[in-house]
Parts: C-alpha cells; sequence; structure tokens
C-alpha cells in the first residue's frame, strides 16, 4: 500500500508537523501558526444529562456524575427533539447535550435525545409507511437497526438516492424508546459503495495544517472529550477497517494530541485520539457550513467537544483544519 511508504510517511509527518522536508529530524519545533493567536471569543461549555426539571427560565439536568447542574435559560435560547421545539416543551427524563455560555451558566442551545446514525446499509426493510434500515457501523460498532418515519424518508432520499446494500448512510435523528428514529440527513450519500473510497491525492507538501471536515459521533462515552481519527495502525487500534481516507493524512497513534479547529467559529482545542475513526474515513464528502471544505472527514468528535468548538449537532461537520497537539 502506498500508505506503508516510509517516502511517503516522511512527507505526510512532516506536513501534520510544519516542518521542513529538507531537515526532517534536525529540530522538533513547528513554524509559527498564525492561528494561535486568534480571537475565539466567549468560551463555550458543553453540559451532557438527564432533564430533572424544566421551566421558561431554569432547566435543571442531573449529570452521568449524578451532579446537578441548575442553568439559566437564555431568552433567545432554542432547543431541538427531532425539530425545533421551546426548552419548556422538552420533557423531564429527557437526555440533553446542553451549550452554555457566561462560565457556562447561560444556555444558548439544547438538544434532545439526539441521535447520530452513520453506517453501510445492509438491508431495507419493507412497511406500509415507516422503513427500518439495518447498518453496519464498523467492527468497534457492530450492527445498528435504525427507523426511517414516513414524513423523513422524502428529505433523506434527496441525499441518499441509494437506499441499497453497500451504500454509505449518515442522518442525524432522536432515540425514542431505545430506537433510532432518522430525521435529517447529516450529508449527501457518497456515490460509490463503501469499499470504493477514492485514493489520496499524490501529497499536501510541507503544509502545518491539514483541512477537510470535522464530524461527530454519538459512540463515544457520554461526556467524553476526544476524537476517533481513521489513519490509525491496525494493530494499534485492533481494528481491521483502520487506514482508510481520501485524504492525504499521516498514520497516527491512539492517545495522540491533535489540535483541531473550527474554521467557520475560529475555535481551537486540543484532544486526544481516543478511537478508530474508519467508518468516516469512507467518507469523501464536504462540509458546506462556511464555504466548501477539501474533501474527506479528517477527524470524528465527541459530541461534547463538537459543540465546545462552536459546532451545531444539527448540522453535523464544520470545515476544519488539524495539526499535532
Amino acid at each position: 500500500m502506498p500508505y506503508r511508504s516510509a517516502d511517503r510517511r516522511r512527507v505526510l509527518a512532516a506536513a501534520v508537523l510544519g516542518r521542513s522536508l529538507d531537515s526532517p529530524g534536525s529540530s522538533d519545533e513547528r513554524e509559527p501558526d498564525p492561528e494561535a493567536d486568534s480571537e475565539e471569543g466567549e468560551p463555550l461549555r458543553s453540559i451532557t444529562g438527564e432533564i430533572l426539571d424544566v421551566s421558561p427560565h431554569l432547566i435543571v439536568v442531573e449529570t452521568p456524575e449524578g451532579e446537578e447542574e441548575r442553568l439559566v435559560i437564555a431568552p433567545w435560547a432554542t432547543a431541538w427533539r427531532g425539530e425545533n421545539v421551546s426548552p419548556t416543551d422538552l420533557p423531564v427524563g429527557a437526555h440533553v447535550i446542553v451549550r452554555a455560555l457566561q462560565g457556562g451558566r447561560v444556555v444558548d442551545r439544547i438538544w434532545a435525545d439526539i441521535t447520530r446514525i452513520t453506517g453501510v446499509i445492509q438491508s431495507v426493510g419493507s412497511g406500509r409507511r415507516d422503513l427500518t434500515v439495518e447498518l453496519y457501523c464498523g467492527p468497534h460498532r457492530g450492527r445498528r437497526t435504525i427507523v426511517i418515519p414516513y414524513g423523513a424518508s422524502g428529505r433523506l432520499r434527496v441525499r441518499h438516492p441509494q437506499f441499497e446494500p453497500g451504500y454509505l448512510f449518515d442522518a442525524i435523528g432522536i432515540r425514542e424508546d431505545g430506537v433510532a428514529h432518522a430525521r435529517l440527513p447529516a450529508t449527501s450519500q457518497p456515490p460509490y459503495r463503501w469499499t470504493s473510497v477514492p485514493k489520496p491525492p499524490p501529497g499536501y507538501g510541507a503544509q502545518a495544517r491539514i483541512s477537510g471536515t470535522s464530524t461527530w459521533s454519538d459512540t463515544f462515552d457520554w461526556g467524553e472529550r476526544g476524537v476517533a481519527y481513521p489513519m490509525l495502525e491496525n494493530a494499534d487500534s485492533d481494528c481491521q477497517d483502520a487506514g482508510v481516507s481520501c485524504t492525504a493524512l499521516p498514520y497516527l497513534a491512539l492517545g495522540s494530541a491533535l489540535s483541531v479547529r473550527n474554521v467557520c467559529a475560529g475555535r481551537t482545542s486540543v484532544l486526544p485520539i481516543v478511537a478508530c475513526g474508519c467508518l468516516a474515513g469512507r467518507f469523501c464528502d464536504r462540509c458546506l457550513e462556511c464555504g466548501t471544505s477539501p474533501r474527506g472527514r479528517i477527524v470524528e468528535l465527541s459530541p461534547v467537544s463538537f459543540v465546545e468548538l462552536g459546532g451545531e449537532l444539527t448540522k453535523g461537520c464544520f470545515n476544519a483544519r488539524v495539526g499535532l497537539g
């Protein structure tokens, strides 16, 4: 495979480290990063948990650690639970991800019972109205059965024209009674089967950052901060589908610190690689949130990390730039 070439690896490692190819081992210092001192605005805090109580001005959330968070709801705050709703319409017991401002005490946005459904279509069951779809979500995520409600099927079909085994599927929905119901397409379906990912370009040269698409996944532990990365060694990640991407990414190891920048929001965070993003690497798509990103998903973030970098969960992606932290 071309990724196994020592010269190839040296080029890609130099790109992500910002080193000169003329002296690959002479220094560990990176070139100055023009983004390092950029203004990121007010810090964002993400709180996850279960709603204990909600009123027009206050929401009480029990975190996974069993602590209660009492948060003020801003007058402009909005919520989403399958569709945009008022925060007061959210039911007690709903699992939420809250974006908070002003020291993490004022609610700006709430997503309730949200889930992301990313996988390879295995079968599509027939039904009178709703469709049942079985997905393969990678060797470490297994299989998942989802429901596509009749009312959402038209919207999903527009951007996922191939409802056939072997094609990729990516949608955002809600969890109801333990079942995932797809509501919104998270991307336009790639036109190829999942085993036919386009090859990456020959090389990037010596650039300090690699650009592409950042998405999110709810397969992380609840409240976990970190990223899944496609280009991991099989032995290191214990994932036989690792090492596939249409973007010229270098191989990295679990536990590496990765600097992720949301180009759209101007926010940067250094996050650990905690999982294999083998399925994300098979999507050679673009993010259109602020301009058009280069093709390819370069990282898949936990929901908490995605929100704290200024991402909107229902939009599903942001244009990103990554480098070693």
